[in-house]
């Protein structure tokens, strides 16, 4: 089976969130199942550092409506797995890797140079595995434009849905650059549409967990594509993203000062828990220490956590870690608590990939309130590393985390569904008070989280599966 994975970042070369992070774990693992697996990929300004490295492949030249413009291919052999890199210095070689006034021809370029790069390959892939609105439009440029050439004729495609808020949407008067008469494909709300011209054309879809499939097809959680997906409603699949159990392993893991495992987690958790608070200069006077990685931004419910954790800290004496960056509101409240309560608050704008595992292996508990989550990977290296997870059930997180019942003992973390700031702090409450005055069960919770299996094979199988139907066995 061959596939050619097109992304538009790859962890560690690219990365603004979970979609760097699945384009190269996912890959990587599907190449040990004997999947043979190609990502395509932009060469951004920081590829540069990796350069000694790559092997010139090609070059094509792209006609995008009334532009015209070259790309070069560079093959990168990391491990087992070959990855291919677009450049194109006018695209591509900048600072970040969106937010520019011409992202859509940026990723236009990517789509067409992913087709094109097919016309270099010996062997011509069986999907075309398409990742989010930037490389959403290959599957109809494949059939208005590629179609008729013999090596193209019978390529399938695969769009991944990692987050439907994101869509790629420009003004309809850029559709020369789709190379094709006005379309209504393309077109959503008089606008151009990425996401949704993928969703309109790719051979199927799939989302990244079961719960987030079945609420992108209503109204609350469809971000206005609903009534498109509601039409491809067979061919859409729900799978369940994984974490790469090498990658995030708190026993062999060279990120964290203390390794340990299920044996040894007890004395593991107290020094890496020591570490961390060391590294904020805060003092373990034995209180819970409540974490957060990631993007300060509304979708994470940080509206939630902002009106209840000044309290905790007040009332509860907690410890509180904060890694992430976004959104001002948000950043600037977190200086206040730091400011206001360095005793009690660390707060790392920004992102460092070892401190965040540091940051996984030393907290007693993770905070998750998300708005929406596609499927979230934080709530499983939290549960990977002993911390238990806090989360609102929602997409991934309600099909990853089962909600603790102090009745029965059974659970994984503390959930909570109702967009409620004060249920949150309720919450939290009953997960300090398992942690302050029941030893025996919070333990118990940690050995049961240390016990799942959130691993890549087994997402891997599971996409062995989709592609085997999509091609039809």
């Amino acid at each position: 089976m061959k596939i050619l994975f097109a992304s538009s970042e790859v962890f560690p070369y690219s990365k603004s969130g979970g979609l760097g992070d699945m384009s190269n774990f996912l890959p990587a693992s599907l190449v040990k199942a004997k999947v043979d697996v190609e990502i395509i990929t932009p060469y951004y300004k920081q590829i540069i550092k990796y350069h000694e490295r790559l092997v010139y492949i090609g070059s094509k030249t792209l006609y995008i409506g009334n532009i015209s413009t070259v790309v070069n291919y560079y093959k990168l052999k990391e491990g087992l797995l070959d990855i291919i890199f677009v450049q194109n210095q006018q695209y591509f070689e900048r600072d970040n890797l969106y937010g520019y006034y011409d992202d859509d021809i940026r990723f236009l370029v990517l789509s067409y140079a992913a087709l094109e790069y097919v016309d270099l390959m010996k062997k011509p892939p069986q999907i075309i595995h398409c990742n989010d609105w930037q490389t959403a439009v290959i599957p109809f440029l494949l059939d208005e434009h590629y179609r008729k050439n013999e090596k193209y004729k019978y390529i399938h495609t695969l769009l991944t849905i990692h987050n439907l808020q994101y869509q790629g949407i420009f003004s309809k008067d850029k559709y020369i650059y789709f190379n094709k008469d006005f379309d209504y494909t393309y077109i959503h709300f008089d606008e151009i549409n990425f996401l949704k011209t993928g969703i309109e054309r790719a051979t199927m879809i799939n989302t990244v967990s079961p719960n987030y499939r079945n609420e992108i097809l209503t109204n609350s959680f469809g971000f206005t594509l609903d009534g498109a997906l509601k039409k491809r409603e067979k061919d859409l699949v729900g799978i369940l993203n994984g974490i790469d159990y090498d990658v995030f392993n708190p026993e062999t893991d060279i990120n964290i000062s203390t390794n340990f495992n299920n044996a040894n987690y007890l004395k593991g958790k107290k020094a890496n828990k020591k570490k961390l608070l060391e590294y904020f200069n805060i003092k373990d006077n034995g209180k819970p220490l409540v974490s957060f990685i990631g993007r300060l931004v509304n979708q994470k419910g940080l509206d939630l956590m902002l009106d209840i954790l000044e309290d905790l800290i007040v009332v509860k004496d907690i410890k509180l870690v904060i890694l992430g960056s976004g959104d001002y509101i948000y950043s600037s409240y977190f200086e206040y608590l730091l400011s206001k309560y360095p005793k009690n608050v660390g707060f790392y704008s920004g992102y460092n990939e070892e401190l965040a595992h540091q940051i996984y292996a030393g907290s007693d508990m993770f905070l998750m309130p998300s708005q929406f989550e596609p499927c979230g990977l934080g709530q499983m290296i939290a549960m990977r590393y002993g911390s238990i997870p806090i989360v609102r059930e929602t997409g991934g997180l309600k099909d990853t985390v089962l909600p603790y019942n102090k009745y029965t003992g059974e659970g994984t973390g503390f959930s909570f569904y109702e967009k409620s700031s004060y249920i949150l702090k309720d919450v939290i409450f009953e997960a300090i008070d398992l942690f302050e005055n029941n030893k025996e069960e919070w333990n118990k919770l940690i050995e049961r989280d240390l016990e799942q299996d959130f691993s890549l094979d087994k997402t891997a199988k599971e996409y062995i599966k989709l592609y085997k139907q999509i091609i039809g066995g």
